[in-house]
């Protein structure tokens, strides 16, 4: 096991040694508190709710090894869309060894009981990709493009999951048609708000969108409010 000061950090990877078997339960969380070094009380002062809490932070520590793998290239010479696809596609490669435990947490969070955490983790993985990529929209764009992306980005990772291809090939095939079909859509907003007859329709939603959106992290480059190919 890897030496790491952060004990959740360490907490994590040893439990990615009982997941693939136990699946993130409360055997497995045992199991990795005893392998970490850790009393029952210390691991639970770090993860409340044990193996829950433990896939979650599992989940986002993998989206900040994205955030720093995505502010450490540059992307300037891809079409936007592609940069989309490339932080997709490094999610997803950083996580390549611990596949098993990423099938695991998505059957947990299958689960009815979980499914809300499921999808707030979900949520805040399109948030970071956004975010990272400099996104600046404060509209109904910040809504859209999120509940987009966690849309393209949940089905890629089930097509993953399954996707036995030579260096999952087919997934990132996959994953180019999903945000082509992304494309189309917003093609056909940009033809609504340009149209003169059809723009009022947007004014209400984007104005109610302004009012009620929750404060995010703040952006770092000013970049276009929608996908651009």
């Amino acid at each position: 096991m890897t030496e790491t000061t952060d004990p959740k950090a360490r907490l994590i990877e040893a439990a990615l040694m009982h997941v693939p078997f136990d699946g993130w339960s409360e055997a497995s969380f045992r199991a990795a508190a005893a392998d970490a070094g850790m009393t029952p009380a210390e691991a639970r002062a770090l993860c409340p709710r044990g193996a829950v809490d433990l896939a979650l932070a599992f989940h986002a520590q993998g989206d900040a090894a994205m955030v720093e793998k995505l502010r450490a290239t540059d992307l300037t010479a891809l079409r936007y869309s592609d940069r989309v696809a490339f932080a997709i596609r490094t999610r997803l490669e950083l996580v390549e060894h611990d596949k098993e435990a990423v099938r695991r947490g998505v059957t947990l969070f299958a689960l009815p009981i979980h499914a809300a955490d499921g999808a707030r983790a979900l949520w805040q993985t399109a948030d970071a990709i956004w975010t990272a990529l400099g996104d600046t929209s404060d509209d109904l764009n910040w809504y859209t493009k999120r509940a987009t992306l966690s849309g393209v980005y949940s089905a890629t990772v089930l097509y993953w999951l399954g996707d036995q291809s030579m260096d999952h090939a087919a997934t990132w095939a996959f994953l180019d048609r999903r945000i082509d079909d992304v494309m189309r859509i917003e093609r056909a907003k940009k033809a609504v708000r340009e149209n003169r007859l059809l723009k009022p329709l947007m004014a209400g939603p984007e104005w109610l969108a302004s009012r009620i959106r929750a404060p995010s992290s703040a952006a770092p480059a000013d970049l276009p409010g929608r996908w651009r190919g």
